[in-house]
């Protein structure tokens, strides 16, 4: 394996487990539901994103994952490139946070282990409050064509109430495009949002998320036969949309079923 997967450390990960539970289960009420649909040996994870700069779908599920699988069992998480600058690089590292590109990507299923990605990146993360409940990729289809390449299952993940522990008014898209830090930021984004102490604020910076109660549910992997099967074996170039339609189809109808559970905002 390369340095990137070799530094997650599960010692490490392991001491702060109970620490990061505490503030999963005690603050957010973290909830996720049949974690243990997460095939043996390489799989990728696929979910929306929520919940802004402080976004807890990683923590969450990380909680999880290790609860029902041991802190052992590989699970990677693609990330922006801003989270390994300065001084937290090291730290996300240990954690099993590795760059979102689709040779980081190979690598950690070639391996044997899960990881996890987050299409939408932020994008989603930043989707106006009253689109909360909306499965959006932006047209983002790349974690199709991955999975195939890597003969591992899909694994499509839902979760709500991430995105209610702030405001969120507007993806602030025609600021992002006049902002100097676009190029360091690498995103066209600069998203206005309101949330507690501070009231409205570029990406919600300096708020404090509000203690949602966050549900993630876990769907059937979408196994490599099947999408062969459905699309034939010519799915991995000429299948991508249409792989990629069934699986947010899924997400979609999931995250509904959620929201009608879902009987108040914050509290769930």
């Amino acid at each position: 394996m390369s340095g990137d997967l070799d530094q997650r450390d599960p010692a490490y990960i392991a001491k702060v487990l109970p620490f990061l539970k505490l503030a999963m289960k005690g603050y957010f009420r973290s909830e996720v539901r049949d974690i243990d649909r997460v095939p043996d040996g390489g799989a990728l994870m696929v979910g929306n994103h929520s919940g802004g700069l402080m976004a807890m779908d990683v923590p969450v599920i990380a909680v999880a994952f290790a609860e029902t699988f041991g802190p052992d069992r590989p699970l990677y998480c693609l990330a922006h490139d801003m989270l390994f600058t300065g001084a937290a690089g090291p730290l996300f590292r240990k954690f099993g946070f590795v760059p979102a590109d689709r040779a980081s990507a190979g690598e950690v299923l070639a391996s044997g282990a899960v990881t996890i990605v987050f299409p939408g990146g932020d994008y989603d993360t930043f989707r106006p409050t009253l689109k909360a409940n909306v499965i959006d990729f932006e047209g983002r289809k790349g974690y199709v064509r991955t999975a195939l390449a890597a003969g591992v299952p899909i694994v499509p993940v839902v979760s709500i109430g991430g995105q209610e522990a702030q405001f969120h008014l507007t993806r602030g898209q025609w600021l992002g495009r006049l902002s100097p830090l676009r190029k360091v930021m690498r995103t066209d984004l600069m998203p206005l949002t309101i949330g507690f102490p501070f009231g409205l604020v570029p990406a919600g910076v300096g708020n404090i998320p509000l203690p949602t109660k966050i549900v993630t549910q876990v769907l059937e992997p979408i196994h490599p036969a099947e999408i062969v099967a459905e699309f034939g074996p010519d799915a991995e170039t000429d299948g991508i949309a249409e792989v990629d339609e069934v699986v947010r189809t899924r997400m979609q109808d999931a995250l509904d079923q959620l929201a009608h559970e879902r009987r108040f905002p914050v509290l769930g």
